[in-house]
């Protein structure tokens, strides 16, 4: 029906998971990245979304279901006049928007959990503490690494001149483009913060065994004269 290229359908279901934008002629494949972020445990589970933009039509493959396609979807169905009229290129903006949207809320909880544990590092710091740091560094490093292509897609989509979207609407994406920014942003600060906990769990750390150390010391000393004498006469 739309006679897509087979090697843009080979890279849709190889889920190559790196955010990209190839110009086919007639349309456009996109690769970007949706987040679904489970807050008891910190995991934050990143799925690939396709996008195929043509001239007037949008058509997106994923392997499980997604919260902003549906979203999406429920937003066209309860007002498809509005919706659709300004064109596929503005339906596609609204759906990246939401994409992004969903990626602000996994990195303030992130930013949470390192202020809880960095509080729980100076008050009474535990093996415990420690998986949890590395936990939140893992899945900051991988949000991290996900922003910074897709900041690229979206900077091509506002500035290099595409058919398929039109002039007046490459604002739009620049909007969007300006959100992911300050999130590649605090996910950089997050990146710092959690590895100055880091380092901080490792200090106080080395701080309580060097303490130990030094009690134990004294107690050797405290015996030395007692060892002596028992070896002397012995």
């Amino acid at each position: 029906t739309f006679h897509f290229h087979p090697l843009a359908i080979e890279d849709a279901l190889r889920e190559s998971h790196i955010p990209r934008v190839d110009d086919w002629g007639p349309y456009l494949y996109l690769v970007f990245t949706t987040i679904d972020f489970d807050p008891v445990t910190d995991d934050a589970r990143l799925h690939e979304l396709d996008i195929f933009l043509g001239q007037n039509f949008v058509v997106t493959y994923h392997i499980e279901p997604l919260t902003v396609v549906e979203q999406h979807r429920r937003n066209i169905e309860r007002d498809p006049r509005n919706r659709l009229r300004h064109g596929a290129d503005h339906s596609l903006y609204h759906l990246l928007d939401l994409a992004v949207a969903e990626f602000m809320p996994a990195l303030e909880h992130l930013d949470e959990a390192i202020d809880a544990a960095q509080a729980e590092v100076f008050d009474e710091p535990t093996p415990r503490t420690l998986q949890d740091i590395f936990r939140v560094k893992r899945t900051a490093v991988r949000v991290h690494r996900t922003l910074s292509p897709m900041r690229e897609v979206l900077n091509r989509l506002a500035r290099d001149p595409y058919d398929q979207v039109v002039e007046a609407h490459r604002v739009y994406f620049r909007d969007v483009y300006d959100h992911v920014v300050r999130l590649h942003d605090v996910s950089e600060s997050l990146r710092d913060l959690i590895s100055g906990a880091l380092d901080t769990y490792l200090s106080v750390v080395s701080n309580r065994t060097n303490e130990i150390m030094k009690t134990l010391t004294l107690v050797s000393v405290m015996f030395l004269p007692m060892s002596f004498l028992a070896g002397f006469f012995g």
